[in-house]
């Protein structure tokens, strides 16, 4: 197999996908060789210090790649002129699918299930939740079976587009509380709307959580891990292990709780210096007893807003700007 150095030259060389079709593999399918590179740089299979190298190199790689390919999708439903890559998460990369739309499309087949638990979280939430509530998560425009040219087949979907959004790595230990605490109020109220409609997350990651700065708006993405209430969390993000909680890794039953401890930690991770009663107020929801923990995300948010008016007085919209990453 081609090594990590060669791939990252060859791709970093490359105007076009076919540039790549050479050397070792001049005599590859075109769909393999792209399922091979990518399996060589995808960034959550190099060490730490070549993730910054291998993120380039994958999102130029596909670039490159969905260049090369038919630029429409037609389902039974409608024709979707597609473009670049505008994201690639933990198994899956988005593209852009028209104006206002994103594909999503797993790199493996062997991640069917996890895209299928995506598409029936959103049709649960878009059914049975309230839907005043219904920002706080993706439309689901529609799902389908594609097969590749290889007969290979992978269950897709087709997303709304959030613009404007953008998710929350890289932003640990960098902000004021007071930034964070419009954040926390609307995870909290996303949670309780999926957990009303019967939904657990189960990866209330930096990554799966978006936001507006200017609007203080939030999205909660990235389904893919989502169960029912008593259900076992199919699977973790292999780099965010010491996030979870004991019931996820230890795979017994995820409930409210298991979204609660994740969105806790995640916020308190976002804030430089958080105030002493904002600590005592997240210890109490992180114990690792699921049955310790608050059940109800809206009963939380309002014991959350009576400790920020506490500290900080009468609420009031506050300006954020993201820092630089």
């Amino acid at each position: 197999m081609m090594s990590f150095e060669d791939a990252v030259a060859a791709i970093g060389r490359a105007d076009a996908f076919p540039d790549l079709l050479n050397g070792e593999l001049a005599v590859v399918d075109p769909g393999y060789a792209y399922r091979m590179l990518v399996k060589i740089v995808h960034p959550d299979v190099v060490p730490a210090a070549r993730r910054a190298t291998a993120t380039q190199a994958a999102a130029k790689l596909s670039t490159l790649w969905g260049r090369a390919q038919n630029r429409t999708l037609t389902t039974r439903r409608a024709t979707y002129r597609l473009g670049d890559r505008v994201a690639s998460g933990d198994i899956a990369d988005l593209w852009e699918a028209g104006d206002d739309a994103l594909l999503k499309l797993p790199r493996q087949p062997g991640d069917n299930d996890l895209m299928r638990a995506e598409i029936t979280a959103l049709t649960t939430l878009w059914r049975d939740g309230d839907p005043r509530h219904r920002a706080y998560a993706p439309r689901l425009i529609e799902s389908f079976t594609h097969e590749d040219d290889r007969g290979c087949r992978r269950t897709a979907a087709i997303l709304e587009r959030q613009r404007g959004f953008v998710p929350l790595t890289g932003l640990e230990r960098r902000l004021d509380p007071r930034d964070v605490a419009w954040m926390w109020r609307r995870l909290l109220t996303g949670l309780g709307w999926a957990h009303r409609a019967g939904v657990v997350h189960g990866a209330v990651l930096p990554e799966h959580v978006l936001i507006h700065p200017g609007e203080h708006g939030l999205v909660l993405v990235d389904w893919c891990y989502s169960v029912a209430p008593g259900g076992t969390v199919p699977a973790v993000v292999a780099r965010h292990r010491a996030a979870y909680p004991p019931e996820v890794t230890g795979k017994r039953p995820a409930t409210a709780a298991t979204d609660i401890f994740m969105a806790t930690g995640l916020m308190l991770r976002l804030i430089d210096d958080p105030p002493a009663r904002m600590r005592r107020f997240a210890a109490g929801c992180r114990y690792d007893a699921p049955r310790m923990r608050p059940q109800d995300a809206w009963q939380l948010l309002a014991e959350f807003d009576a400790l920020l008016e506490d500290l900080y007085g009468p609420r009031t919209f506050r300006p954020f700007a993201l820092p630089n990453r």
